[in-house]
């Protein structure tokens, strides 16, 4: 079976649509002929991103579960009844730890976290009485591998692996599957300003976006984009002496808390660090 058979007319929602995974994620399910609404915090810009595409784009804030509600309400009222629900919003801020301040922690961890929790749960509530669906949590691999500077993200993404895990464990007897997909590190906004390495796998959105597609097409609790990059399952189980060996062979003791200012500004600005 090929994916437009797979996946036409199957109404599908992914927030966090406006730009990079999600909008490449979008655009590879509108040309599968699934039904697709995207959802994002920027009305500008998931408005713009819908209109190129020639779908429904909806203002939403994942991080209000009343906000989510209506976004699936309006999903539904405009395209039926949801079947797939692609958790990506999400953002990543860098840097040492000690500078972060409070506002910037509660918005990481209720962005990356709180709002695949919230998203799951109302799209849960949905699908189970049907006794169908599935959701696809945008996790990262970073949730795997703990690095300096990216220690909120680590912990969010770490939560969106584990409680994804869980969740279909408990849902999959009522028809209702759960994935978590686990990119490398996008080339989106996310890594503006590192400077990466030939250790450090970077990623073309659209193969991140072809990752979850194929696996709504055949559901997986856990998946790795590129596949390849599957083996960071098993760093947590390495020696910390080894991790430490690691991280400084491949620059990952360093890189995301040094970057370039000027070149990260504008993301910076976007997710209020």
């Amino acid at each position: 079976m090929n994916k437009s058979d797979a996946l036409r007319d199957k109404v599908i929602a992914v927030t966090g649509g406006a730009r990079g995974i999600g909008f490449e994620t979008a655009t590879q399910l509108f040309d599968a002929k699934a039904k697709v609404v995207i959802g994002d915090i920027d009305g500008d810009a998931v408005g713009k991103a819908a209109a190129d595409l020639g779908i429904d784009g909806i203002e939403l804030d994942v991080t209000k579960p009343e906000s989510i509600e209506a976004f699936l309400d309006e999903t539904e009222k405009r395209v039926g009844p949801i079947d797939v629900l692609v958790n990506n919003a999400g953002i990543m801020p860098v840097g040492p730890f000690l500078d972060y301040d409070a506002a910037l922690i509660r918005r990481t961890i209720d962005i990356d976290l709180m709002g695949v929790i919230y998203g799951s749960q109302a799209a849960a509530r949905r699908m189970v009485p049907r006794g169908h669906g599935h959701i696809v949590n945008v996790a990262s691999v970073a949730g795997r591998l703990p690095m300096p500077g990216l220690t909120v993200y680590n912990a969010a993404k770490a939560g969106v692996i584990e409680f994804s895990d869980a969740l279909h464990a408990e849902l999959a007897d009522a028809g209702v599957s759960v994935s978590a997909i686990l990119p490398s590190f996008t080339n989106t906004g996310l890594i503006s300003g590192l400077e990466t390495n030939r250790y450090i796998r970077v990623v073309e959105p659209e193969v991140v976006a072809e990752t979850i597609v194929d696996t709504i097409v055949k559901p997986q609790v856990r998946v790795a984009a590129p596949r390849s990059m599957g083996w960071v399952n098993s760093n947590t189980i390495m020696p910390q002496s080894l991790k430490r060996r690691s991280r400084k062979m491949t620059g990952l003791d360093h890189i995301f808390l040094q970057y370039d200012d000027s070149s990260r500004a504008e993301y910076n600005k976007r997710i209020g660090q």
